[in-house]
């Protein structure tokens, strides 16, 4: 599926659920949620599982922050990203190289868009 083709899907899945045609069963078993807390100001959570999910994002609000780069303090946008998943089926390793690689695509959504290996 491509990026265009899954933006479509979930706009049209948001606009159902949105106009109340959304069936119960197409909320059902889902294996990965993402969660936005940031529309609501959360600056940092835990996202709990539902069975049968194997993983959550939680995704927080981006806010000014100060940073060094290169040596030097900067302000930069920054947002917390918080992932939660079920170590019966994801390694440890597996689940940060995940979240190394969404920092990597928000950073920089071109790569994303262009299908650039990071």
């Amino acid at each position: 599926m491509s990026f265009a083709q899954i933006e479509k899907t979930i706009n049209g899945l948001g606009e159902r659920a949105r106009t109340g045609q959304l069936a119960i069963e197409e909320m059902q078993g889902g294996t990965f949620t993402i969660s936005n807390g940031g529309v609501f100001g959360s600056l940092l959570s835990t996202p709990i599982l539902n069975m049968p999910q194997s993983a959550i994002l939680g995704m927080h609000i981006i806010q000014k922050r100060p940073v060094v780069v290169n040596n030097q303090i900067e302000i930069r946008p920054m947002m917390y990203l918080a992932l939660s998943y079920d170590h019966r089926l994801i390694d440890g390793r597996e689940a940060v190289s995940f979240l190394r690689r969404i920092k990597t695509l928000v950073e920089d959504p071109r790569r994303l868009l262009l299908d650039v290996e990071a």
